[in-house]
């Protein structure tokens, strides 16, 4: 009996330890500043909101895929924001804000509308961006993307 609990023990702390190891380390934009400033590297940036059902299953799934934790670890700094925050943010000297806080429902933030928006179409979420090494965009989605799909994503992506 001693043994079977010892081996449900082990075995609970092999698994918490082997999905510990399974996740992206998310950096603000701060950060993503200073690391720049030590590596050039290639960025993710993703925006989410807490309303949003399709971020929440990625941040679930597809972000949590060992094979898609391990090429961001890789290739990526990875930016997670919240598209309505209400922090000010600076960001290569420059100050960015969320200037639409009293006047809409779900506000967005300007460096979201920035990286994010396409002209002729409204802001989606989740939104997914991939910057080269001097930060210009790589590409974009605006989808909710499977842990398969994410992997195709990056994996054609990062290699532009």
């Amino acid at each position: 009996m001693k043994n079977f609990i010892a081996f449900i023990f082990l075995f609970m702390f092999i698994s918490v330890s082997a999905q510990r190891k399974a996740e992206i380390n998310w950096m603000s934009f701060e950060q993503l500043e200073d690391s720049l400033q030590q590596k050039s590297k290639k960025t993710l940036v993703y925006f989410y909101a807490d309303w949003c059902v399709y971020c929440k299953k990625m941040d679930r799934n597809a972000f949590k895929n060992s094979a898609v934790v391990k090429k961001v670890k890789e290739e990526f700094y990875a930016v997670k924001m919240n598209a309505e925050t209400s922090d000010t943010i600076y960001f290569d000297g420059i100050k960015f804000y969320n200037d639409e806080l009293e006047k809409k429902r779900n506000p967005t933030h300007q460096l979201a509308k920035l990286l994010a928006s396409r002209e002729g179409k409204p802001f989606a979420l989740p939104a997914i961006i991939l910057l080269d090494e001097n930060f210009k965009v790589i590409t974009r989605s605006f989808t909710y993307l499977t842990s398969k799909s994410l992997q195709s994503f990056l994996v054609a992506e990062a290699s532009r």
